[in-house]
């Protein structure tokens, strides 16, 4: 079930979502990855962060929630799904040199750190 939210949440949620972005961001760069691009949009939907690194090319879903119980419910297969759909309008962009690609997840929560999840899903499998 959808709960339908009013503009003020719809902004501070987005607000939220740019802070949870910029910290996965941050923390890939710390890790040695390369951020190539931010919020791209596809007709299948948005892909949070690109980050690449030698020979590999990662798509991020980044999610944050105010308390960190709640991030087991944050990513399943239909979120992943949609993120898969969006990869493959536009990995050709990013993986040029013929880097191997995959989907990650970096989950986030106020006084945790950050949780990665490399090759969440697998679409070219």
């Amino acid at each position: 079930m959808t709960v339908e939210r009013s503009a003020p949440e719809r902004r501070e949620a987005d607000r939220r979502g740019r802070e949870g972005e910029a910290e996965a961001a941050m923390y890939l760069v710390q890790q040695g990855w390369q951020i190539v691009a931010e919020r791209v949009k596809t007709k299948a939907g948005e892909i949070d962060l690109i980050a690449k690194r030698t020979g590999l090319v990662a798509f991020v879903e980044v999610k944050w929630r105010a308390r960190a119980a709640a991030l087991g419910d944050a990513i399943d297969e239909r979120r992943l799904r949609r993120v898969a759909a969006a990869v493959e309008c536009v990995w050709q962009n990013y993986a040029t040199d013929g880097e191997d690609i995959r989907i990650d997840v970096i989950l986030l929560a106020p006084g945790r750190k950050p949780t990665h999840i490399e090759n969440a899903w697998m679409p070219f499998a």
